[in-house]
């Protein structure tokens, strides 16, 4: 008994004794992406901010007539894409609002653009996940209140129209209008947004971000706040997409564009448990496929069996030995395919690789995206918003920025000029129009 007491006294002892020691290793402080905030001319931003949004048009309109193909049925009616086609098509509310539109033609990609440019206008200064729930709400409740102003019957042709764009917003609608009312009902609306997959919703307008803000950490919590849509991982996706359109303000370096999925994580995705940073892992494995495939020796000549495998489609204009490094890309891309083409992993899986892939050359990423199909016009709005927004206005080609422009002002009713002008007078009040 007593040598328990004495073995309690020492345990008590040490307990109490303060614990010392000379050695004090700092843990690493996490640093920005970058070290300064954007400084652009007045001149210049408004070149890359329209250069961003044409880019994006351009992208759009380039996939609008494939969307969702097999890029072997691309081949069959097209050969290889490397310039605007007629968008023949049904008309529907997230494609095209006409049937068999002109080449440059757009759909919903190029809709939440213009969307969006009223959105931050509207609500200059104070934007926040509320704001923009009331935003999308009240454009709902403005559509549905044209249907019949109780007076007389519609006419037939305007209630299809307007019916279209409601069938367009209504899923958003839903899930903002449950935001706003508690946190249970926006977790059951967001469970079956779009049946509850694991869709690209963000993608489709938080890229718009990046074109306002000073930082890339800056556009990537901006972007995550108003990621309403979304589910898991694909918030930080929506989230990066911006900070790398944001990065394409600064520098004309692609694998800097690129790195923005390693170095910009202000929510600590890369932290997590067991899993880690899924965006991380897919632009790494990208990446690394790129690099192996550019790197692989090829054959000079084919065999019978090599050359039906990769036969070169009409419309290339590189030589074998691309196409079949093309094609080798696409099919690490078809492993990687996902259950429906617009999940969010699969559409930033595509962009990373196309990125790597064009090496920062605008037309040779977006024809890269558009000729692999799938969900093909929305990755090539994203890249163009990217590269656009990289390149500016000035250095995109001449024959597509001017069909995107004219098309999308006369026929889709969108000016992306305006829409350009709209946005660089918010960051300079008292400039002069470009």
């Amino acid at each position: 008994m007593k040598r328990l007491l004495v073995w309690f006294l020492v345990f008590l002892s040490l307990a109490c004794k303060e614990t010392t020691s000379p050695v004090d290793l700092p843990a690493p402080e996490k640093n920005t992406y970058t070290t300064d905030t954007l400084q652009l001319s007045e001149a210049r931003y408004y070149d890359k901010v329209l250069g961003a949004l044409v880019g994006s048009a351009i992208g759009d309109a380039m996939g609008a007539s494939t969307e969702m193909w097999h890029r072997k049925d691309i081949q069959l009616k097209y050969g290889y894409i490397n310039t605007l086609t007629p968008a023949v098509r049904q008309q529907s509310p997230e494609g095209t609002w006409g049937h068999n539109l002109n080449a440059g033609a757009t759909t919903d990609d190029t809709r939440w653009k213009y969307t969006m440019v009223k959105y931050l206008s509207e609500n200059e200064g104070n934007l926040t996940a509320d704001r923009f729930a009331d935003f999308i709400t009240s454009y709902y409740s403005a559509l549905t209140r044209t249907i019949s102003d109780g007076k007389k019957v519609p006419d037939t042709d305007f209630l299809d129209t307007q019916i279209e764009k409601i069938d367009w917003i209504k899923e958003w609608a839903r899930v903002s209008m449950a935001y706003q009312e508690s946190p249970e009902a926006y977790l059951k609306a967001m469970n079956r947004f779009y049946g509850g997959e694991m869709s690209c919703a963000g993608q489709l307008y938080t890229p718009m971000f990046g074109l306002i803000t000073e930082t890339p950490e800056a556009a990537y919590e901006l972007a995550y706040e108003h990621s309403l849509f979304d589910l898991g991982y694909a918030k930080d996706i929506s989230a990066l997409v911006s900070a790398m359109t944001h990065m394409a303000l600064r520098t004309q370096d692609i694998d800097s564009i690129i790195n923005t999925t390693t170095f910009v994580d202000p929510l600590g995705y890369q932290d997590s448990r067991l899993v880690g940073r899924i965006a991380y892992q897919m632009a790494d494995a990208s990446v690394k496929t790129i690099l192996q495939i550019k790197q692989r020796s090829l054959p000079d000549s084919l065999t019978t069996k090599d050359s039906l495998l990769y036969k070169i489609p009409s419309g290339f204009q590189g030589n074998q030995k691309e196409w079949m490094r093309q094609e080798m890309a696409y099919a690490f891309l078809e492993e990687h395919k996902k259950a429906i083409p617009f999940h969010s992993g699969e559409i930033y899986q595509i962009l990373i690789t196309a990125l790597k892939y064009g090496e920062g050359d605008f037309e040779k990423t977006l024809q890269f995206i558009v000729n692999y199909g799938r969900d093909n016009d929305t990755v090539a709005a994203v890249a163009g918003m990217i590269l656009g927004a990289k390149d500016g206005y000035s250095r995109l080609p001449v024959s597509l920025r001017a069909q995107a422009l004219k098309v999308n002002k006369e026929n889709m009713g969108i000016d992306l000029e305006a829409l350009a002008r709209e946005i660089t007078e918010k960051k300079y009040p008292n400039s002069v129009k470009p």
